[in-house]
């Protein structure tokens, strides 16, 4: 536990500017980021009377060991910059709005050379357009069926398109007038994307100039006595009506509005939307929020804002409805407005129908906390409790916050592959993820799973011992006047540090991002028992890391061995600690297994190929894309394969006669006597 007077900066240099300022810990990672008006101002109040603190900020001012700030020019310049920081460092003392559940969108890929629409989870995706959440997939396909008759946009995979690429035929989409097949030709790239931004024009509300146009086009078509294609419109106009009318209208004035609504309590709270266009409640969507720092509601509503619409995902509509205004309501107003490129009102309802709709709102806020409240109730104790049993187990100084996880997977010894897996308050933290690759000391991988194991330890504690070193001789060079000084304050001046004035190791000075493999865990578990664990201590003491707990889980009894010790560790069955232990090793097995096969297929995918002289890593890439696989690939002759771009003749016939062979050595076929007939 630091105490903040250690690094607390003069207040005399802190400028009383608008800005944004991030705490770091002693690893140098970012732990908390805020906006002031008042740089000066907001920062004092961190090192006032530590009683008089929120306990959620006692914590963090006595976990961080550095401060840093930037200057803006104007508040909502703090704002936009808040948001970037967060997303960046995902500190851990911020206020994190999680989805509730996995919503399901509508997507667009606009980024692709051809779009594609297609149902979409997750992390959203750049140049991508999306429209909802929807409550159920099946209802985005319901909708996306009907619509794909009036804008036939290509939905098929990317592996269906370049198949019909192939081939030249298009899949049955194609053939039941449910896609345009640029695949195929049948129009042209400009052509497909101006009806993908029309589908994007429709889904995005402007229904009623579509329907219009189909009208006069029904009309006119009628006139010409050309009455099957006025059949056709007037069912693109059915089809239409009846995808406006699946949502039922709740602002008859045609209003855009984004409708919010929050509930909670000092602990956590839960948030509500509705995205209402064209008065039709077009997708929904929920967050729950645990309060880490002490907020109000108004500060609650500015930093989900800035959630929902900072990456992009949402649109910004005319009016944002919300339960309380956000602290900086003029700010946050101007900020939307640019994002729009037009003016956004940003209220709270008070009368009539758009007060009914937040009162709908803030009753679906009300049922998603309490749904959470029932599935979690247990969980943050029982994390806790395991958490607390580990280090009394363990006889650990502080609770193992960061667990790391290791395990080898393999195939007989080949396609060597180890996994590490973070688990961080108990939590996988699946971002943190990384696989490695076995070299063993000749390149062809380690003699055993103990190797393996030591060589991956020493591998991802090199970085570590590289960052720390870099740190310290960062910290021995740098001008105790500019940047560090005595007490170990980072970056008083109020400008963001050049490389030479920073200790943080961890960020990198090239992107200003924190590096990989950059902060130590507090213990380390691998999947294995003596042997395993004896081969990651000799690793972790050649590095010079001694501050680390290591332990080894091994699977027969479920075993907890420590270094150097003749008996093991053995929790009960019922223990939560154990519990944990199970799924941080499970974690890693499947991790393992899973970046194991991949390594394996591709390998097995692309042995066939290796041997062909003047065939490197790209072109080899090349011949599969065009040919879909090795299989079709054997089946090609030489001017089928030297036709791909990059592959010339003679290195075609040498894939060619590669193939052939490998195929003739396994009996796939028999030898071929007409070596002549393939273009040799």
């Amino acid at each position: 536990m630091a105490d903040p007077s250690t690094y607390r900066p003069p207040s005399g240099e802190i400028p009383d500017e608008p800005g944004v300022y991030r705490f770091a810990d002693a690893h140098g990672r970012v732990i908390y980021v805020g906006k002031a008006k008042s740089l000066r101002s907001r920062l004092n109040s961190y090192f006032g009377d530590l009683a008089g603190l929120h306990p959620r900020t006692q914590q963090m001012v006595t976990t961080a060991a550095s401060v840093q700030w930037t200057v803006v020019g104007t508040e909502v310049e703090a704002l936009a910059l808040e948001y970037s920081w967060i997303k960046e460092y995902d500190p851990r003392f911020n206020i994190k709005y999680r989805d509730d559940k996995s919503y399901p969108y509508l997507a667009v890929t606009m980024g692709e050379e051809v779009p594609r629409v297609q149902v979409m989870r997750g992390a959203k995706r750049k140049d991508t357009r999306y429209f909802g959440p929807y409550a159920h997939a099946w209802a985005i396909r319901e909708t996306v069926d009907l619509l794909l008759q009036v804008f036939p946009v290509r939905s098929c995979s990317a592996g269906v398109y370049r198949r019909a690429v192939r081939e030249g035929r298009p899949c049955l989409l194609g053939y039941i007038d449910k896609c345009t097949a640029p695949c195929v030709g049948r129009v042209s790239l400009d052509e497909h994307r101006r009806l993908a931004e029309d589908f994007c024009d429709f889904m995005g509300g402007n229904t009623a100039k579509f329907t219009r146009r189909l009208t006069a086009e029904m009309r006119a078509a009628a006139t010409e006595l050309d009455y099957e294609r006025a059949a056709r419109l007037r069912d693109h106009i059915a089809t239409l009506e009846k995808v406006t009318e699946r949502n039922a209208v709740v602002l008859p004035d045609g209003t855009d509005a984004d409708v919010f609504a929050l509930v909670g309590d000092d602990l956590e709270a839960a948030v509500q939307v509705f995205h209402v266009r064209d008065g039709r409640i077009r997708g929904e969507r929920g967050w729950v929020v645990e309060k880490i720092e002490e907020v109000d509601d108004a500060a609650l509503v500015e930093r989900l804002l800035s959630q929902v619409y900072g990456d992009g995902a949402a649109s910004v509509p005319r009016e944002v409805l919300v339960p309380v205004l956000p602290t900086d309501v003029e700010q946050v107003q101007a900020w939307l407005s640019q994002l729009r490129g037009s003016k956004v009102s940003v209220r709270v309802p008070r009368r009539g129908d758009k007060r009914e709709l937040a009162a709908r709102v803030h009753a679906n806020a009300e049922h998603a906390l309490t749904l959470h409240r029932t599935r979690r109730a247990g969980d943050l104790t029982t994390r806790s409790q395991a958490l607390r049993e580990l280090q009394e187990a363990l006889d650990l100084d502080t609770a193992p916050l960061r667990i790391e996880c290791y395990d080898v997977s393999h195939t007989q010894g080949t396609y060597q592959v180890a996994s590490m897996v973070v688990f961080e308050d108990g939590l996988a933290r699946k971002g943190e993820y990384r696989s490695f690759t076995v070299r063993g000391p000749d390149g062809d991988g380690a003699a055993d799973d103990t190797a393996a194991m030591r060589e991956v330890i020493a591998r991802r504690f090199r970085h570590y011992t590289r960052s720390r070193g870099e740190a310290d001789e960062l910290a021995r060079s740098s001008d105790p006047t500019e940047g560090v000084g005595e007490r170990g304050e980072e970056h008083r001046t109020g400008r963001e540090p050049t490389p030479g004035e920073t200790v943080s190791g961890p960020i990198d000075e090239q992107t200003g991002r924190p590096r990989r493999f950059a902060y130590p865990p507090n213990l380390v578990v691998v999947d294995g028992g003596p042997p395993q664990v004896a081969a990651a201590a000799a690793a972790m003491d050649e590095a010079g890391v001694n501050d680390v707990a290591l332990i080894g889980l091994a699977k027969r009894l479920e075993e907890v061995w420590l270094p150097d010790d003749d008996f093991p560790v053995i929790l009960p069955r019922s223990s939560q600690g154990l519990y944990l232990l199970q799924r941080v090793r499970d974690e890693a097995h499947r991790f393992a297994i899973t970046a194991h096969r991949k390594r394996r297929s591709r390998g097995m995918t692309s042995s066939a190929l290796d041997a062909v002289p003047g065939l490197g890593p790209a072109r080899r890439q090349a011949l599969l894309d065009a040919f879909g696989s090795v299989r079709r690939l054997r089946e090609a002759d030489a001017e089928q394969i030297a036709a791909v771009p990059s592959i010339g003749l003679r290195t075609a016939r040498a894939v060619v006669v590669a193939l052939r062979e490998g195929a003739s050595a396994r009996g796939d076929e028999p030898p071929s006597a007409e070596a002549g007939k393939i273009g040799l």
